[in-house]
């Protein structure tokens, strides 16, 4: 992730409420980027639910962040879907979808790794897929990543100090 060219870019998407959004209404925020799939068993909600609890532990400080939920999984991951989901976790978490080609454009401006798995003809089918956590300042340029599994404190630490930045 390091020496290899940029990581990130724009992006125009739909959220979980039908709304197109774009990178650049969110500059003066940090971004909190998460790639994955609302039929993920176990890694996506568990990272998500780690990222809503240290946006919990940030207090008011929070409201500087906007944590966003990419998913991989358009064909499944619906806007009705996302907005579901979404609220499973944290209240200002923000799903957002598009169409196979554009989700491809974003997930490789920031080198996620992403495939349905070998059963995709199934309706149950999983999609493996990098886990990072990404970090944009509020001026839209990338700061770097955590890994997947990063504990809420840990989130919670990185955040506060890109915050103080």
């Amino acid at each position: 992730m390091w020496a290899r060219g940029p990581i990130g870019g724009p992006f125009a998407l739909t959220d979980h409420n039908g709304k197109l959004r774009t990178d650049a209404e969110f500059r003066g925020k940090l971004l909190v980027i998460y790639f994955g799939y609302t039929y993920c068993p176990d890694i996506c909600p568990a990272d998500l639910t780690a990222i809503s609890l240290a946006l919990d532990r940030l207090g008011a400080a929070a409201d500087a962040v906007q944590p966003i939920f990419i998913t991989l999984d358009p064909e499944r991951d619906t806007v009705e879907h996302l907005a579901d989901y979404v609220r499973a976790f944290h209240p200002h978490l923000l799903g957002l979808t598009g169409a196979p080609d554009q989700i491809r454009k974003v997930a490789t401006a920031y080198k996620t790794y992403y495939a349905k798995s070998e059963n995709a003809g199934s309706a149950d089918y999983a999609i493996d897929h990098t886990a990072f956590i990404y970090l944009v300042g509020r001026d839209g340029q990338y700061l770097g990543f955590l890994p997947p599994s990063t504990t809420p404190e840990r989130l919670s630490e990185v955040i506060g100090q890109k915050l103080t930045r």
